[in-house]
């Protein structure tokens, strides 16, 4: 319970007990006249009581999405209108920054290189707008995925010296389309107060969509491969690597997500609030958004005395 006054309390005490000095005629009146100043005193102070405890996230939690922005997210493998990989993914990150008021955000990218788009910040256009801007890469460009590529640069936004609540999401396939040996993500974990590992697309896979190269005005085709020991070719597949991604989730101490619709992700979401509502440096300070008045119940009674007390004073008029 907290006290919200409409005025100052010692501005009201003194109203009050200057109205008590025009004392009414007769006991009964002397008496109503009392309980009106009391109530009034009393919705003056504004109590409220607590509903939902909403914290104050800023600037004490900070939050990576780190999303594989190669070809293979393009797959149109994902829910049943085999929508892209990557149009989900997008969709994803805007419902989980819903979910995460007052946080500050961050955006990194990775194909074959890495790149940090957006440093932590509040400015949730700003984030949504370098989402907007992940578009893969062209087919002549692209250089092969490995999840190691984008290990530097998470150690860097995650190691940046603000002593905040930490939570990443780790956006991909999984797919390693580089022959090298995936590196442990154990060396991040003690960074990381929470997070997931969110996996997109199916076991039976998705064709791709790609231009040449990036700008390029003409329309992007599907990829195609040469069958081995043949001429012909077929069109390329991408398919979700999950026990890749159940490493890297096992690696950081974090959940992994197969997404297949935006409430996959809530569990998480619930188990991160927890976590900042117990976590004394998460919450910052709090705010009356969590309470809920109380005073308009006093206002029942308080109408009652003074349409009693009006009819009084016609009669005795």
């Amino acid at each position: 319970m907290i006290l919200n006054p409409i005025i100052p309390i010692w501005l009201m005490a003194i109203i009050c007990i200057a109205l008590l000095f025009f004392k009414r005629k007769g006991w009964m009146g002397y008496i109503r006249q009392i309980l009106i100043i009391l109530l009034l005193f009393a919705v003056n102070l504004r109590v409220m009581v607590k509903d939902v405890e909403v914290p104050v996230l800023l600037p004490k939690v900070d939050v990576v999405f780190v999303v594989d922005n190669s070809i293979s997210m393009f797959a149109e493998d994902y829910g049943l209108a085999n929508g892209r990989r990557m149009d989900a993914a997008k969709e994803d990150c805007e419902y989980i920054m819903k979910k995460l008021p007052g946080a500050s955000f961050s955006l990194v990218k990775f194909e074959d290189t890495p790149e940090i788009m957006v440093p932590f910040t509040t400015d949730l256009t700003m984030v949504k707008q370098s989402l907007s801007l992940l578009k893969g890469e062209g087919s002549l460009h692209a250089g092969g995925t490995s999840m190691n590529t984008v290990l530097d640069s998470m150690e860097d936004i995650l190691n940046d010296g603000r002593d905040n609540y930490k939570v990443v999401f780790f956006i991909s396939d999984g797919e390693n389309t580089v022959d090298e040996q995936q590196e442990s993500f154990s060396r991040l974990q003690h960074f990381t107060d929470g997070g997931a590992v969110l996996g997109y697309g199916t076991t039976k896979g998705g064709k791709m969509k790609a231009p040449s190269f990036l700008g390029s005005e003409e329309e992007p085709e599907y990829l195609e491969v040469y069958k081995e020991d043949s001429w012909e070719s077929e069109y390329a597949i991408s398919k979700i690597d999950e026990k890749n991604l159940k490493k890297i989730a096992s690696d950081f101490g974090i959940d992994y997500v197969h997404m297949t619709n935006t409430s996959a992700v809530d569990h998480v979401l619930n188990s991160i609030q927890n976590g900042i509502m117990t976590d004394t440096q998460a919450q910052g300070t709090t705010s009356t958004a969590g309470y809920k008045d109380t005073y308009f119940w006093l206002l029942i009674p308080l109408a009652v005395l003074l349409i009693w007390d009006v009819i009084s004073f016609k009669r005795k008029a």
